[in-house]
Parts: C-alpha cells; structure tokens; sequence
C-alpha cells in the first residue's frame, strides 16, 4: 500500500500563505457554495435542469419526459427555485420552468464537458 506524501519541511511559505489568503473568500461563502453544489448531487435535479436548458416547460411536461409524477417534478422544483436555479412564470393556469440565468447553464455544460474529456 502507497503512503500518503507528507510535508515534513519545517518552513511555512509565508509569502504563498499571504498571497492566497487574500484570495480566499468568507466562510459563509464556502457553505452557500457546497449547498448549492449538493443540489446537482440529485441525479432528477440535474435532469431537470438540462430539460429547462434546452426549452421552456410546465409541470406536465417534465414529468412525462422523465417518467416521473408531477409532484414529484414540483417537490424538485422548489428546491430549485428557491436555490435561484431556476425561475418561473405563470400564464393562465399554467406555470412555465426556465433556467434562472446563463450560470446554471455554464455550470450544466462545464459538468458534462469534464465528463466527455
């Protein structure tokens, strides 16, 4: 079994620590982040996300594309939206799913284009 290198130097190198300290962000941030990236952790959640990447939908919709009921769409869609992943609007009776700005998008494609390398 191969150890795990280890830093046995003595010397901290001040100068990086200080460089990128600066570049580091609060705390609270790291946590919004890892919450957000735990919402593409759920395999429906990311199937929903690239369905309204590539049109506009209801309810309905998504769950005949999935296979999956329309409560079961809604439940993901509210963690959706209130992650401001995704965004709605109402015509009539019906509600229509789009993606909530171009970054979900970026994210969705980024994934996928690190999975096809």
């Amino acid at each position: 079994m191969e150890k795990q290198p280890i830093c046995d130097c003595d010397v901290i190198h001040s100068d990086i620590v200080n460089s990128v300290s600066k570049q580091m962000c609060a705390k609270d941030e790291y946590i919004e982040l890892a919450s957000l990236f735990k919402l593409f952790g759920d395999g429906t959640r990311v199937q929903i996300l690239h369905a309204l990447e590539q049109s506009e939908m209801c309810v309905c919709d998504i769950a005949v594309l999935l296979g999956l009921t329309k409560s079961a769409v809604s439940h993901q869609l509210k963690a959706l939206r209130l992650a401001n992943l995704v965004k709605f609007r109402r015509e009539a009776q019906t509600v229509y799913y789009s993606l909530a700005d171009s970054h979900v998008k970026e994210i969705l494609d980024k994934g996928f284009e690190h999975l096809r390398e």
